[in-house]
């Protein structure tokens, strides 16, 4: 998939989202600020790849895929159509320019999603609901850092940024909105 689709999967599917809890909640206040952080990761997505920087545009959208993906299955968030996958297709090769950058960005974000991983721990008392679902966040960061960790290997670079992006979104939705406690490198997360 071409950036640029997939940038317009991403804009189109967040045109077609919205907060189904009532305003003046807690819920909706957390509901809206994962729509608000997806909105921001594309607005970024955005700007990187007008400017020419490609690189950090894959990062950007993957990573607020992440978020929105994580609004979409807790049940924060709903998309009046169904909810649009950017794995459906590899990300575009980038060009020879920008291998460098990609090499050391793809590796610098499998590291920052793997130490994400172990600086946090599941918040909620185990007996709850919340305690799953922060498992199961937990599960799909691994998930995804071994998928990208994989694609690495095989010189799949875009896939495994996408990869780590995408991840590292989920947990950084997931610390948002109060599913996890940071344990160290609080740095890592958007709160």
């Amino acid at each position: 998939m071409k950036i640029a689709e997939c940038q317009c999967l991403f804009t189109t599917t967040l045109s077609m989202t919205r907060i189904p809890a009532p305003q003046e909640t807690p819920v909706n206040e957390i509901a809206a600020s994962v729509l608000e952080m997806a909105r921001a990761y594309e607005t970024d997505g955005i700007m990187f790849f007008r400017s020419g920087d490609p690189v950090n545009a894959l990062a950007c959208f993957y990573y607020g895929f992440g978020w929105l993906h994580f609004g979409l299955s807790s049940g924060l968030l709903v998309v009046t159509d169904a909810a649009a996958c950017p794995f459906a297709s590899p990300p575009e090769i980038l060009l020879s320019p920008f291998r460098e950058r990609l090499e050391e960005k793809s590796h610098r974000y499998a590291h920052l999603l793997e130490t994400a991983g172990s600086s946090v721990i599941c918040a909620p008392d185990p007996a709850t609901r919340s305690h799953g679902f922060a498992e199961r966040i937990l599960f799909i960061a691994e998930v995804y850092a071994r998928h990208g960790e994989q694609l690495l290997k095989s010189g799949a670079q875009e896939e495994a940024l996408a990869s780590f992006s995408y991840g590292h979104g989920w947990l950084d939705a997931g610390v948002s909105a109060g599913l996890f406690r940071i344990t160290s490198d609080r740095d890592l997360f958007c709160v």
